[in-house]
């Protein structure tokens, strides 16, 4: 049953503040320039490839910012990641067959981004921020104007996660047009099409962003590999260019894809080595293990903003979000790592249905103040966030059935009471910007129904906790000579236990009174300079350490326990520079030809990693996905806005899929390289674009889960046109 809940209250996002450089003086040069934090007019220039000091009410000052640009490259289609990723090192993708994403940070384990907190316009997307922070839901990239992230130092202000915040930033309607229209289709390898149509202008007091999104394919293996995604949404905004203004957005989701299962490992006889290129999973991608196996989410979603300017020194934002979200699979039984199911399960199936009723409502307050002849700032917050979760599932008779006896459902609840507060003070070239965060969390999980426990003579599960956590973070940044700034931070954060921890739902699975939340610490230094408008450059050192990482131990009889398995330590540099040739030659030879022949810009980013675990049954092994490096270089040409072209590689070194490193969870290293383009070929109305996706036909996997292996896309290809009537 389909079922949507819509709720508004008012909350955060903070923009109006955010349209001009609000820096202080002394620092304003070191981030270049001041860039829109919640949303900016399609097709308007994203700025610096590092955030601002201070933008709306929040304080960057001190922490290692990126701003991921999406409108100068060519327009990226099918969400892909490798390319919108292409400059941001720390970040791993962890690709797979289906159109949903998997982020890792730094080393920690990337699945559907669970340890990073994701935002679109600063309010978090998460299934549940905590007790299921699985990120099913991302926006079309087509509807983003950037993305800002932060690497270290990203718990005080946005959440306690370890794993840094993405924060995705919507395009804002355009105030210069009563009306504008732009429309996108796309076609490409294995049937797939996409097509993105948006209207936005501002008649009046009232600006408006309307945008609909359709892509749809076969997908590349063999069987049952399809997928579908539609979405929606209507922004509008009044009085966007006042000292106070309303936001008001409105989203619809709906994907649904195959899951075609994982492949194992080839088997190797006597001497004969492995494939030179390292890959071993069976035969090749279009093999498939899984015939029935299907996935499904809905989202319904509103926010609606209000900001205001109370002062030339103080501004408030308050945000209030509601919705719906549906997680919905059906998996076929008795399969095993890369094997078709077989056996009486496999005449059944799991039927798993989440459903997550979410409200909030956060404001925060900014207000700079003077002392020692110097601008400082003053940033706190205050949220509140509540979900409500039943979870229901139950077992198909047949291998691809809708519906079934109950076995499993429970009822689940959070509510989510944090505090924070920042303060930048400034001092000559040096910024000091101390803060903390208070965490109160409230999680409930009550068990009605379970099968497998009842059948063990096991009581059902019921769990009502309260965590209150304190987090304390310190940020330095000294302005440098030539645009540049050295920054350092230290900061706190944890992850609280996830539902499924509190009560697991397995038969043979025990939690203890004992089990504590995992706790981290992350301190990085570096220098980022742009020094002039061809050359930018961003290098830092960084430790991460997670304790009392929670997981299984097997006990004796087939009986499980969670527990505080381990400790460890992340210790790693972070590197990432971009120069435009042209502008470059031109510097030096007082020359223009820029103006004539374009920008030629070359890129490279580096994280090299030494992750290993220091305690607990894993003590010495690599955590999962923590390779010892990834590279990403390429180059990006553009004439005028006429003419766009991106070469794009990525390398990433080999690395495991499981904590405690075994043969079959090996992933061999990779390198892929994508190559886009885009041409206006009419006037300011028509352009083509066009791209090859894997150019070489690197034969290789980035992810490995209990099915099997979950092989990456081979070369594939795509064109299509954009039509703007302004």
């Amino acid at each position: 049953m389909r079922q949507w809940f819509v709720g508004m209250t008012v909350a955060v996002l903070a923009t109006h503040a955010a349209m001009s450089d609000e820096t202080n003086s002394v620092t304003a040069p070191a981030r270049l320039p001041a860039v829109t934090v919640y949303g900016t007019a399609e097709g308007q220039e994203v700025g610096a490839p590092f955030l601002p000091a201070t933008v709306g009410p929040h304080i960057y000052d001190g922490k290692k910012t990126a701003v991921i640009d999406l409108q100068s490259p060519p327009t990226i289609q099918n969400n892909n990641y490798r390319q919108a990723l292409a400059k941001t090192p720390g970040l791993l993708l962890s690709e797979e067959t289906s159109p949903l994403l998997s982020l890792g940070y730094r080393g920690l384990e990337p699945h559907r981004s669970q340890f990073t907190q994701v935002l679109k316009d600063g309010i978090p997307i998460h299934a549940d921020m905590f007790g299921y922070p699985e990120a099913y839901y991302t926006p079309p990239l087509e509807q983003v104007h950037h993305m800002d992230f932060l690497h270290g130092g990203a718990a005080l202000a946005y959440g306690p996660q370890p794993g840094g915040a993405l924060n995705y930033v919507t395009h804002m309607p355009r105030t210069d047009k009563e009306f504008s229209f732009r429309t996108h289709h796309t076609g490409g390898s294995d049937n797939f099409y996409g097509t993105y149509n948006a209207f936005d202008g501002t008649t009046g007091r009232l600006g408006y962003y309307a945008y609909f999104h359709h892509r749809q394919g076969d997908g590349f293996r063999r069987a049952n590999s399809d997928f579908e995604v539609n979405s929606g949404s209507v922004k509008l905004v009044l009085d966007a260019t006042s000292d106070s203004r309303w936001i008001l957005n409105v989203d619809a989701y709906a994907e649904n894809h195959g899951e075609p299962g994982g492949l194992t490992r080839r088997a190797f006889s006597g001497t004969n080595p492995p494939p030179a290129n390292g890959v071993f999973y069976e035969d090749n991608r279009n093999v498939n293990s899984r015939q029935f196996d299907q996935f499904a989410l809905e989202r319904y979603f509103a926010s609606l903003t209000w900001e205001k300017d109370l002062s030339e020194d103080t501004l408030l934002t308050l945000t209030g979000w509601g919705g719906y979200y549906e997680r919905y699979s059906e998996r076929q039984r008795g399969g095993g790592f890369g094997t078709t199911p077989t056996g009486a399960a496999a005449d059944s199936n799991t039927i798993e249905l989440q459903q997550f009723y979410t409200a909030g409502l956060d404001a925060r307050f900014r207000h700079d103040w003077e002392a020692w002849g110097e601008k400082n700032t003053l940033a706190a917050g205050l949220m509140y966030y509540r979900t409500e979760s039943p979870r229901t599932d139950r077992r198909g008779i047949t291998s691809n059935a809708s519906t079934g006896p109950i076995r499993n459902r429970s009822d689940r609840e959070v509510n989510y009471v944090p505090v924070f507060v920042e303060n930048r003070f400034v001092v000559g070239p040096l910024s000091i910007t101390p803060g903390v965060r208070l965490e109160n969390i409230w999680q409930r999980v009550s068990e009605s129904i379970n099968a497998d426990k009842t059948a063990a003579g096991i009581p059902l599960g019921s769990a009502n906790e309260h965590d209150f956590v304190p987090l304390f973070g310190l940020g330095l940044a000294y302005l440098l000579p030539a645009q540049h700034e050295l920054y350092a931070n230290v900061s706190q954060g944890y992850r609280p236990k996830m539902f499924t921890q509190s009560v697991p739902t397995g038969g043979l699975s025990l939690v203890p009174n004992d089990l504590d939340e995992s706790q981290s610490w992350q301190a990085e230094i570096g220098v980022c300079g742009k020094p002039t408008n061809y050359f930018w450059w961003d290098a830092s050192v960084f430790a991460l350490e997670i304790s009392d990482q929670i997981g299984t131990v097997t006990i004796g009889g087939g009986t499980n326990t969670l527990d505080n398995v381990g400790r460890a330590l992340h210790l790693g540099v972070e590197a990432a520079t971009e120069l435009d040739v042209i502008g470059w030659l031109d510097a030096c030879r007082s020359t223009d030809v820029a103006d004539t022949i374009g920008s030629f810009a070359l890129y490279g980013n580096v994280m090299l990693l030494d992750a290993e675990f220091k305690a607990g049954p894993q003590n010495g092994n690599t955590p999962q996905y923590a390779p010892d490096f990834i590279v990403r270089t390429g180059v990006n040409y553009r004439w005028r806005d006429r003419v766009k072209v991106s070469m794009l590689g990525t390398y990433v070194d080999e690395h495991f899929a499981a904590d405690n490193n075994p043969a079959d969870r090996f992933i061999p290293a990779y390198g892929v390289w994508d190559l886009t383009g885009e041409v206006r070929v009419y006037k300011e109305v028509v352009s083509i674009v066009a791209g090859i996706n894997n150019v070489f036909d690197e034969d290789y996997y980035a992810r490995i889960r209990a099915d099997g292996i979950d092989p990456a896309y081979g070369r594939n290809f795509y064109a299509g046109v954009k039509i703007l009537l302004p």
